[in-house]
């Protein structure tokens, strides 16, 4: 909201500077946004009149002046502007003058000089040579009875202050210069001049019926018939530079006053053609199909949720947000019906949105305006337009029909100064209180407000304490230190930081992406086999209609991204929460029921396993790049990973990935469907991790390193085709003594030819549906070395497990 200073100088006049002014409305809750001065500065520029006006000898365009300046003689004037002419009265440059700068940055001075062989003794100014406005089309005419001579600043009050406000929405009683007033004089003490508004005798008979139907929409309605209004009457130039510096460009005098009241007092109003109403009025709620060309152009189509003011055969305004132009005065006019009322709050709240414009009154009426003063408006209305328009005015109709019940709030005052942190008594909070004109009964400890009409926002006991704090003084609170004693959170040492698992992808060359946890609904469907996921009330767009229950989905559309623009090597991952339905889970400070919602890290490789380089064509990544990569993030855990099928991935490329016992993710290639679904020329590998699984990191143990020479044997062992390498490698661990047995490592597969015609295997010993894996055993002792009796035992042993667990034998 933007007013000037000396408009809220004559409500409350604190003795303190404009500076000061701008800083105590700040630091009482009402932020000055910005503070400007009316006009440039410029000096030397006084009241001229033209006494004489003739044709330049020299130039068809120009006139020369004599203007009377108040010095006694006339000066001389060459002027181009079209409406200099005797009689009027100029801003007048004289010799010396330095007015506003130009495009250059400097101030512009007036010299004595020639136009066209004739003397020029100063510069006669429009308006946007002071830079008061961009009307440039002739001389600034001021008014008739301005002194000649005079200081110009001093004539039209240019040594102002714009203030801008910055209010929230709580604060609707500020959206006025008197609701700002009355909170200054709050703030400072100063007394607060309400003028009286006195009322005007009805002359004319005759009221306008009007009709309240929805109640819950307006809860009252005031009116007054006006009749023998000349509505052609310019308006008077004090109201225009009002106007001017609110913002608010002069449209007709009738709409002027109603503008000026607003900002003066922040009740909207309206005024009607009355000889455009059919019948009488009906304040209700909109019928489907109903339309209505409003006074901005725009013609809209309301229903049963817009608040409209009807005639008898159409809707004539938007209730309280515009009119109609049906009913718009105009030049013709010559009756017209003043109307202002109290519009609730929740019915007026979004309907400008919907519209896509917003206005004044709209802003005003869906924060909420002082329902008790409608009838005060329609008087200083009133009188406004007799004074200015003439015309005679009739009786007001007012209807009063449901009004915002004034519920008492209860103030503890050890409550208050417990919350602002400083010491407060009772008589400092019904000082403050009072200072803000709120009436209050005082109890034992306690105050209880009863909230004046014009005050929305308060509505429980938080509300009268930042009142208080605001009256105190936030500049007044004391710096105290926190007295809670600070302990720095320790991250145990068995875990690491999700930013550590971020930098080690990174060092494996892959790149971290942020995406949005709302998905198609189908990727839930098809990559998570989700069918029931999480539905958002409201989506943002139609393809983010559910929330995510698995990343494969997100990343796959950043390699669509990065494969579109070009990319031939992709390396991307990302962390962050998927949402699942689980009945146990219950509300609490960090969780939602029903509602799991686990950190997951997911990764995704495409392309090259390596970088070009210049050796050659480098090979495309396999699912074991994948699975070291996956092994490298997890070391020095043991990983193990077992055949599974995922709906986002080959049924035969798949693999879940375990960790002492339990799942922890999966791992594998992109399914062929999917692959031709999204037009991947390959396709790409990925892995999706619990990431609380991926932070836990044990803790390093130091152990000696083994005195003794460790006794290595080497056995080909005899197995059925079906057999796989982490059942071979289990099978012995669990077959040994884990005091002798350090490590084991396949070293060779042998598989035989099998002829054509599917004759047994040629050499070998080995029949047809077997293999010989050949492992490496490490043995060593902690303190003594070991004997060959002891390892040949200790081999005898395996052999026979195996043979049992596995039908494995020696090959010999």
């Amino acid at each position: 909201m933007q007013f000037p200073e000396s408009w809220l100088r004559e409500f409350c006049n604190p003795p303190l500077s404009s500076e000061a002014l701008a800083e105590t409305l700040t630091m009482g809750g009402f932020e000055v946004e910005e503070r400007r001065p009316a006009a440039p500065p410029f000096s030397k520029v006084v009241v001229g009149a033209i006494v004489e006006a003739a044709q330049h000898p020299n130039a068809d365009r120009l006139r020369v002046c004599q203007v009377d300046a108040g010095q006694g003689a006339l000066l001389n004037i060459v002027c181009g502007a079209p409406n200099a002419r005797v009689g009027i009265k100029v801003p007048l440059a004289l010799v010396g003058a330095e007015l506003p700068p130009g495009e250059d940055g400097k101030p512009f001075q007036i010299k004595l000089g020639k136009l066209r062989g004739v003397e020029s003794q100063g510069m006669l100014c429009s308006a946007r040579e002071l830079q008061l406005s961009d009307d440039h089309g002739g001389l600034l005419e001021l008014a008739a009875d301005a002194p000649i001579g005079a200081d110009v600043r001093d004539v039209l009050k240019l040594d102002d202050w714009l203030l801008t406000l910055k209010l929230t929405p709580n604060l609707a009683h500020g959206l006025s210069v008197y609701g700002v007033a009355r909170e200054l004089a709050a703030l400072t003490g100063a007394p607060l001049k309400t003028p009286g508004i006195p009322k005007v005798a009805a002359a004319v008979t005759g009221k306008l019926p009007v009709k309240v139907e929805a109640p819950e929409l307006c809860g009252r309605f005031s009116g007054r018939v006006l009749r023998g209004v000349d509505t052609q009457v310019a308006t008077p130039a004090w109201m225009v530079d009002r106007l001017a510096r609110c913002g608010q460009r002069s449209v007709t005098a009738l709409v002027d006053i109603s503008n000026y009241v607003m900002f003066e007092y922040g009740q909207p109003s309206h005024i009607f053609d009355l000889d455009k109403i059919h019948g009488g009025l009906t304040v209700r709620w909109g019928r489907p199909g109903e339309a209505l060309k409003l006074l901005n152009g725009n013609t809209v189509t309301v229903d049963a949720k817009v608040g409209v003011i009807a005639d008898d055969r159409e809707v004539e305004s938007l209730a309280g947000i515009m009119g109609g132009d049906a009913t718009a005065v105009s030049d013709d006019t010559r009756n017209i019906y003043v109307e202002a009322a109290f519009w609730w709050p929740e019915s007026i709240q979004g309907r400008s949105r919907r519209f896509n414009f917003s206005t004044d009154a709209g802003h005003r009426f869906e924060r909420g305006v002082d329902p008790s003063r409608t009838v005060e408006i329609i008087e200083r209305i009133t009188q406004l337009v007799i004074d200015i328009c003439g015309g005679e005015a009739g009786a007001i109709d007012d209807q009063t029909l449901s009004l915002p019940a004034q519920k008492p709030v209860t103030l503890r005052v050890a409550r208050a100064a417990r919350v602002i942190g400083m010491p407060l008594t009772q008589a400092q909070c019904a000082d403050a209180l009072r200072r803000l004109g709120f009436p209050l009964v005082e109890g034992e400890g306690t105050l209880t407000v009863t909230p004046p009409p014009h005050r929305f926002d308060l509505l429980i006991e938080e509300d009268l304490i930042e009142e208080i704090a605001r009256l105190v003084g936030y500049n007044h609170l004391p710096t105290t230190p926190p007295l809670a004693p600070i302990t720095a959170r320790m991250r145990p040492e068995a875990s690491r930081s999700r930013f550590a698992v971020a930098r080690r992808l990174a060092a494996l060359g892959y790149q971290e992406t942020i995406n949005f946890s709302f998905v198609e609904a189908d990727w839930e469907r098809q990559l998570a086999g989700n069918a029931d996921p999480v539905k958002l009330l409201n989506p943002i767009a139609s393809q983010m209609s559910v929330m995510r229950s698995s990343l494969v989905g997100s990343l796959l559309q950043v390699l669509k991204f990065n494969l579109d623009r070009k990319a031939a090597r992709v390396r991307v991952f990302e962390i962050g929460r998927v949402f699942m339905r689980d009945a146990t889970v219950a509300t609490t400070d960090h969780t939602v029921k029903g509602i799991h919602q686990p950190m997951r890290v997911a990764g995704l490789a495409f392309g090259d396993a390596q970088k070009s380089r210049w050796q050659g064509k480098g090979e495309r990544v396999d699912f074991f790049d994948l699975k070291g990569d996956v092994e490298a993030l997890l070391a020095p855990l043991v990983l193990s990973f077992e055949a599974t099928e995922h709906p986002a991935l080959h049924p035969g490329r798949a693999a879940r990935v375990r960790l002492d016992g339990r799942d922890i993710g999966v791992i594998g290639e992109l399914h062929p469907r999917w692959r031709q679904q999204w037009d991947f020329a390959q396709a790409p590998l990925l892995f999706e991790l619990d990431l609380d699984a991926v932070m836990a990191r044990p803790v390093p143990l130091a152990q000696p390193v083994p005195r003794q020479q460790p006794v290595e044997r080497d056995l080909a062992l005899v197995v059925a085709e079906a057999v796989t390498h982490d059942a071979l490698m289990n099978a012995i661990h669990e077959a040994s003594d884990p005091a002798l047995l350090r490590e084991a490592t396949l070293f060779d597969i042998y598989r035989p030819l099998v002829s054509r015609d599917g004759a047994a295997p040629s050499g070998g010993g080995l029949a047809v549906g077997e293999k010989s894996m050949a492992v490496r055993l490490s043995f060593n002792g902690d303190n003594a070395t070991l004997t060959d009796e002891q390892v040949e035992a200790a081999v005898r042993t395996l052999i026979d497990r195996l043979g049992a667990r596995l039908g494995a034998r020696l090959r010999v």
